[in-house]
């Protein structure tokens, strides 16, 4: 499912950025506990961007499901990623809003999440990402957020 989004992005939107930029904008921007979560970023365009993470016990919590907080984080970070793909390279933003609607519990090898970008206009940004477990393809969480451009 993964490869058929990536691959999707990357036809409909190309970018000059490459995922390998942007995984470094993961080690470079992003604080720590977020790394602990091992995000990657799969794909991204100018229009959005998927990562995902691995499902381990780092981020499971009882009964071996990934914890919501784990699954917000993702989902933000999907969403920051994507703004980048529309600035065509890393600016800060700041999220002013983030909605996460948990749909049923996260299990399987990965998690990962796409978002787009809605409309993105001078001092605000809007997206929407979706939260699949892998290799179920299941749908386990929607998110939206509006992203303050400083």
């Amino acid at each position: 499912m993964i490869d058929g989004l990536a691959a999707h992005l990357r036809e409909a939107h190309p970018s000059n950025m490459d995922t390998a930029t942007a995984n470094s904008w993961l080690t470079e921007y992003f604080a720590e506990w977020v790394l602990a979560l091992d995000p990657r970023v799969d794909a991204l365009a100018c229009t959005g961007a998927v990562l995902s993470i691995p499902v381990t016990e780092k981020v499971a919590r009882v009964g071996g499901f990934v914890s919501g907080q784990a699954l917000a984080t993702l989902a933000d970070t999907t969403m920051v990623i994507a703004c980048a793909g529309h600035f065509r390279g890393f600016r800060p933003v700041a999220t002013t809003n983030l909605d996460v609607q948990f749909l049923r519990p996260a299990t399987g090898d990965r998690v990962s999440c796409t978002a787009t970008i809605v409309r993105a206009g001078k001092s605000l940004i809007f997206a929407r990402a979706t939260l699949i477990a892998e290799p179920s393809g299941k749908d386990v969480a929607a998110a939206t957020a509006t992203f303050a451009v400083p």
